[in-house]
């Protein structure tokens, strides 16, 4: 008996042995749907239970395959949101148990309620600046994005200092071409099916950051009285902004810019009356900028007035142009008329075509007080003056200037031209200085040689005639006379008489 019951328990040892259940399923499956787990022992012989257990201990559901022993057992359920987690098969077969493999099923929840935030409500975003945008969902899980700009999709290439990063969309550094519509996508994919949410469009504003702002001043004629009127503007920035007026530091009035960068302000004005000290001042929702101060005085036109001529050369020292300045003693607000030989040469903007202008190849520039002749020839040569009056009163008196004569290249010498003219005539003074010495040099050696010349009783002799005795004949000629020495033989010397 003890070895009959040892030769039943190999068949079940045996059998359990071969117990390994394989479990078959997906690992996703979106919320609310169906899902199939399937699990079979390869190969067995024995009618085998099987249990699908959740997270190690939880039974789910039971199965056995009495008429189909080597078919899979199903197990069919809902996703709900608890049913998240590892599975995995057990069989039973014979008094024996086999535990397979685990799969981890994940519950995606589709993305619902998708919509773009900002860092900023609303969405403005200012030059240079980062600025971020975010796609949200009100749930969702497992969830892509997808970026939209202008209806047209963003891709992890694209330039433009734009970052993908998640659900963020940032943008590194604002510039103005990333104004426009954005709008994102979120989706999740499951095998084969993907759920898609999309958000509405959200606009961004690139506001440009306003530049400093800059102040002017004019003055008009009503008939008898004069008024001032106070110009604040920026050459940059994005509208609207607020101006305002301060005089002596004291805010006189403001006003809001909706469309552009510039503003008006009425003042109180008397000549020669220092009214005070005005500043601009502009304030957006980052920025406050003032301009510089400006006196509020206005000086009525007088004084001396006079024309400054300045000739321009070209590389070459050829004379290319002139420039004419207008030169006011005092002013705030001159108007500028130029003559030429006494007619009045008019703005370039007044000019009638059918009138035949007196000068051709000319410009009037700097508030009218400066004339360019870009051409001097005959034409252009002549009296110039200047007039000067005050620009706010049509009917004010003129304070004119004397007349500058301007002379074109038929009669004007270049700065080159008259330093060569000196050179020359100081190396021809040098060359008939030159030759004078010369001459001079030439005529004392003749003189010379005439003086040193032998006469007949005459003992005397050149030192280099003496010197040369000793040394036998000699002939010594120059050009006009010559001159011989003779030697004697030597013989003693006689005593001298007493």
């Amino acid at each position: 008996m003890k070895n009959l019951h040892t030769l039943n328990f190999w068949p079940t040892l045996e059998a359990s042995s071969c117990l390994h259940p394989v479990l078959t399923g997906p690992n996703a499956a979106y919320l609310g749907s169906r899902v199939a787990f399937q699990c079979i022992v390869p190969n067995s012989p024995l009618t085998v239970t099987y249990d699908l257990i959740k997270d190690g201990d939880v039974l789910i559901a039971t199965d056995t395959n009495v008429e189909k022993k080597h078919k899979p057992a199903l197990f069919s359920m809902r996703v709900s949101g608890a049913s998240g987690g590892s599975y995995h098969c057990k069989a039973t077969a014979g008094g024996s148990t086999g535990i397979g493999n685990t799969i981890n099923l994940s519950v995606v929840i589709p993305a619902s309620n998708t919509r773009v935030t900002s860092d900023h409500f609303p969405p403005v975003a200012y030059e240079g600046s980062q600025f971020t945008l975010s796609c949200e969902v009100a749930k969702g899980t497992h969830l892509s994005y997808t970026w939209f700009f202008n209806r047209e999709e963003l891709t992890s290439t694209t330039p433009s200092f734009i970052h993908l990063s998640g659900n963020k969309l940032v943008m590194m550094k604002v510039t103005t071409e990333h104004a426009g519509y954005y709008s994102c996508m979120a989706w999740s994919r499951v095998q084969d099916t993907k759920r898609i949410s999309s958000s509405t469009e959200v606009q961004v504003t690139v506001k440009v950051y306003v530049s400093k702002p800059r102040i002017s001043f004019s003055i008009y004629k009503d008939r008898d009285s004069y008024h001032g009127n106070v110009t604040c503007w920026s050459a940059t920035g994005s509208p609207p902004v607020n101006f305002s007026v301060t005089l002596d530091e004291e805010k006189v009035r403001s006003v809001t810019a909706a469309e552009s960068l510039v503003a008006w302000f009425p003042v109180p004005i008397v000549l020669g009356v220092d009214m005070g000290v005005a500043q601009c001042r502009v304030n957006t929702e980052v920025q406050e900028l003032m301009s510089e101060p400006m006196a509020l005085l206005v000086v009525p036109v007088g004084g001396e007035v006079k024309v400054a001529v300045e000739y321009l050369y070209k590389a070459d020292s050829t004379l290319a142009a002139a420039r004419l300045s207008c030169q006011v003693g005092r002013g705030t607000f001159p108007y500028v008329s130029w003559l030429f030989n006494g007619t009045v040469i008019p703005p370039e903007e007044n000019e009638d075509p059918r009138i035949q202008p007196v000068l051709s190849h000319y410009a009037i520039a700097d508030r009218r007080q400066t004339l360019f002749l870009a051409k001097l020839g005959p034409k252009e040569s002549g009296y110039y003056r200047c007039r000067v009056r005050d620009s706010y009163d049509d009917s004010g008196s003129w304070v004119e200037s004397a007349a500058v004569l301007v002379q074109g290249t038929e009669f004007l010498v270049t700065i080159v031209e008259i330093i060569s003219i000196v050179f020359c005539c100081i190396l021809l003074l040098v060359l008939v200085v030159a030759a004078y010495c010369m001459y001079k040099m030439f005529d004392d050696a003749r003189a010379y040689a005439h003086m040193i010349t032998p006469n007949s009783g005459s003992d005397a002799f050149p030192l280099s005639a003496r010197a040369s005795q000793s040394r036998g004949p000699q002939v010594e000629a120059s050009s006009d006379v010559q001159y011989q020495t003779f030697t004697t033989p030597a013989s003693p010397a006689k005593p001298s008489a007493l």
